[in-house]
């Protein structure tokens, strides 16, 4: 049995058992598009996306405006017993239950809709110079916003949502069920975190030089990269722990209040509204646009990508929460000095994280985790306790400020600089724009009002170099 053979061979016992399975990662899926590349010696990346989307049955009037119809590609050769699993990782839908289908877990511990990551790679692929790429944006994030913020201005705004929400998988390990977190609107997080992705990916390989041999190798690439001991700042700029730093170098505010009533427009033509339709909605137009694009910049530009309680497998939280009353004018910053090891994967932040709860809730008696957020050295903050829930990080302070931590030791070094930026930088300004912190918050290390040396010394001479840090006031 010769090389190639033999690892088509193996790639398809394994297909054949994650297709049995179900199982909805990443991972898996990038192994399909091996094996049918493998199936396809010398199939270019174009016809492959083309061809996973044909196999899943994603074809409406508004993809067909910006991308044509494939007849000059060979489509892929992709065997039935694939098809069923890739439809399902594939087709977008929320059924009744609040189940999220067509959505996958990748290795940093986001989920991703894969039908607008593909849209946008198929968009980019398509022999087009980079400046008319003129279906990206549309395809991959401007017309789902457009649906969900004219479905939610045609709802009742109590029972429908403007964008998100994100939500859980029956299991990290082995994901086969996500179910939302609340009411689903046109535009749920992984929609638009698939989104991103599409637009960031679409871009890059329309440029002729970043064109890819193989699209599994594009996706290992972009999903899997493993961060070594320098951590965040020596990585490459092109993977997915950076998603939300890339997507602000791409779209600018300016960006989206030009494109979207464009493509409100679009969509009015597509589903063929009425006069009286129209005119309804222009008398609300800027309104619903601009409360819209508030939300989504807040949400997914401003804001740092944060892995909710139920991704890291938290405990419940013991007894009754106190909540706080916000805005609150303190930011308290500290270090776990153990785990002593900054964490570079969703994986080994999600067990320092399950450590550190175990530790708190079993050996010191408290209710939860005491931090508000925690800072993984993989790109992502980790909700502790949240926004809302009083912490037990700063004692006699725990009502008036927010507790954050870096996972790791910084009595000699310190975490890399994108790591602090999500709290320095992101963290903050979400919190302050979204009415959790006062504007003129403050900023103190925990050593400040508490008898300890956190956050370690290395850490505490540098954030007081930060825009909000003071001494304490006598």
């Amino acid at each position: 049995m010769d090389l190639h053979l033999g690892r088509i061979v193996f790639l398809l016992l394994v297909v054949r058992s994650l297709a049995d399975h179900h199982t909805k990662h990443m991972d898996n899926f990038i192994k399909v598009v091996e094996t049918i590349e493998a199936e396809n010696p010398g199939l270019e990346p174009l016809a492959v996306v083309r061809g996973l989307r044909k196999a899943a049955h994603v074809e409406t009037p508004f993809i067909r405006l910006y991308l044509s119809d494939g007849s000059h590609t060979h489509d892929p050769v992709i065997k039935p017993e694939l098809t069923g699993f890739i439809t399902s990782v594939i087709k977008h839908r929320v059924t009744e239950l609040g189940v999220e289908e067509g959505v996958v877990l990748t290795a940093d511990g986001t989920t991703v809709a894969l039908t607008p990551l593909l849209l946008g790679l198929e968009a980019g692929l398509q022999p087009t110079s980079t400046s008319r790429l003129r279906g990206l944006f549309p395809l991959t994030l401007f017309n789902n916003l457009v649906r969900s913020l004219l479905h939610h201005f045609q709802n009742d705004p109590s029972t429908s949502s403007r964008l998100g929400p994100g939500g859980c998988w029956d299991s990290v390990t082995d994901p086969k069920v996500f179910t939302l977190s609340g009411v689903a609107s046109l535009a749920t997080d992984s929609l638009i975190t698939g989104g991103m992705d599409g637009a960031i990916l679409g871009k890059h390989v329309a440029r002729p030089n970043n064109r890819p041999v193989r699209l599994s190798d594009l996706l290992k690439q972009y999903y899997n990269h493993r961060l070594d001991t320098a951590g965040l700042d020596a990585a490459p700029g092109m993977i997915s722990q950076l998603r939300r730093t890339n997507f602000r170098k791409l779209v600018s505010l300016p960006l989206l209040k030009k494109q979207l009533p464009r493509s409100l427009i679009t969509y009015q033509k597509m589903e063929k509204y009425s006069k009286k339709q129209k005119k309804e909605i222009k008398n609300k137009e800027e309104e619903m646009l601009n409360e819209g694009l508030k939300e989504f910049v807040h949400s997914y530009m401003d804001c740092p990508a944060i892995i909710p309680r139920c991704m890291w497998e938290a405990q419940p939280y013991r007894g009754t929460p106190t909540q706080l009353t916000l805005p609150l004018p303190f930011l308290y910053i500290h270090h776990t000095y153990e785990p002593s090891q900054p964490c570079l994967t969703f994986q080994q932040c999600s067990r320092d994280m399950r450590a550190m709860q175990r530790f708190h809730q079993d050996d010191r008696g408290w209710d939860d985790i005491g931090y508000s957020f925690v800072a993984g050295s993989d790109g992502y903050l980790y909700e502790g306790r949240g926004w809302h829930r009083q912490g037990a990080h700063t004692k006699g302070h725990n009502s008036i400020g927010y507790g954050v931590s870096f996972i790791g030791d910084y009595t000699a070094g310190i975490p890399a600089k994108r790591t602090m930026d999500l709290v320095r930088h992101q963290l903050a300004k979400c919190a302050t724009d979204g009415g959790r912190l006062v504007s003129n918050f403050t900023i103190h290390g925990h050593r400040q009002v508490v008898s300890t040396s956190c956050p370690g010394d290395a850490l505490y001479s540098e954030i007081q170099g930060w825009k909000h840090f003071a001494e304490v006031k006598n």
